[in-house]
This record gives C-alpha cells, sequence and structure tokens, in this order.
C-alpha cells in the first residue's frame, strides 16, 4: 500500500513538473519515465523528428537492449522555432530525468552545450565538452551523444554517415532499466 501511495506521488509530481514545462513553451512527448530521451532541435512535419529519424532511431534502440516504448523526445525550440533558454532545456531534462540524452542534429546540440556549459567546460575530454558528434560525454549522471547532422545523412542516403552514427550510438548499450 505504501509503495503505491509512493508511486502516485511520484507520478503526480512528474505529471505537474511536466505540466509546468508545456505551460512555458516546451515540446516533449513519449514515455516520460524512460532511461533515453531524444533530443532535437526542429520539427518535420508537425512531427517532432522526420519519420527516417524515428524509424533509424528506434531500430537502432532496440538492438542496443532497449524496450520498444522506453524512449522520451524533447524540442530545443518552441512552436514558433525560438530556441528554448538554456535554463528550461535544463529544468526538462532534469524533470525527465533521463540516463540516456541522445542529440539528433547540432541544433539540440547547441541547446545542450548551453544548457549544461559549466559542467562541460571540466570534462578533460575536448570533444566530449564540446559534445562533438560521437563522443560520449557523462554529466549529471547522463550519458549525452550528439549524432551531429543525423537527419542529413538520412535524407542524403548518405551510407557511410550512417554507419559512423550507429557506431556512435554502439556506446549506448541499456544498461538494465528497468531497474
Amino acid at each position: 500500500m505504501l509503495r503505491d501511495a509512493r508511486r502516485e506521488a511520484y507520478e503526480a509530481k512528474v505529471r505537474a513538473e511536466v505540466a509546468g514545462l508545456a505551460a512555458r513553451g516546451v515540446r516533449m512527448g513519449g514515455n516520460a519515465f524512460s532511461a533515453v530521451l531524444l533530443v532535437g532541435g526542429g520539427c518535420a512535419d508537425g512531427e517532432p523528428f522526420a519519420a527516417e529519424v524515428r524509424t533509424a532511431l528506434a531500430a537502432s534502440l532496440d538492438r542496443l537492449g532497449y524496450a520498444p516504448e522506453d524512449w522520451e523526445w524533447l524540442i530545443a525550440c518552441d512552436e514558433a522555432g525560438v530556441a528554448l533558454a538554456p535554463a528550461l532545456i535544463a529544468e526538462a531534462i532534469a524533470a525527465l530525468d533521463p540516463t540516456t540524452v541522445i542529440l539528433a542534429d547540432e541544433r539540440a546540440a547547441a541547446a545542450v552545450r548551453d544548457a549544461y556549459a559549466d559542467e562541460l567546460a571540466v570534462l578533460e575530454d575536448f570533444s566530449a565538452a564540446a559534445l562533438a558528434p560521437g563522443a560520449l560525454a557523462r554529466v549529471r549522471g547522463m550519458r549525452i551523444l550528439s549524432l551531429g547532422d543525423f537527419a542529413g545523412a538520412l535524407a542524403a542516403g548518405d551510407t557511410a554517415a550512417k554507419q559512423r552514427a550507429w557506431s556512435w550510438l554502439k556506446q549506448l548499450q541499456a544498461l538494465g532499466e528497468p531497474y
């Protein structure tokens, strides 16, 4: 009984945080209790990610050991296309509390780079600190990986770039979630 009450309280807290963020222009969706957060820089045809990006990332996560429903998404700009403030991005990521963050494009990488500038600045690995494509950064207990221009590579049919992205994603094997 106590466990159920705690769970309900936790779910209510997350619902309230997500509703508050949405009221301030943050667009997010998916399973808010997921281990994986996909961050994109903008929408494609009203969707958070272009169809080929969604398909490729879902297939990749499946191959890495994540359940099909075990991801959530966040867009780094509001409906008008204006970049969210760094503090708001950091607050949204903290509310969603992922263990793994995948940056689907450079606009998303720039937003997260700004949101965690202080934490990234102290990393010894310059590539990780810059959130360079393929470099794995560890910040606030999260693994953060940028895929560079993943959508552009898919749209162009760039096989080498797709293989490179897959090799980067292999760094993000499932950690045994759910715990």
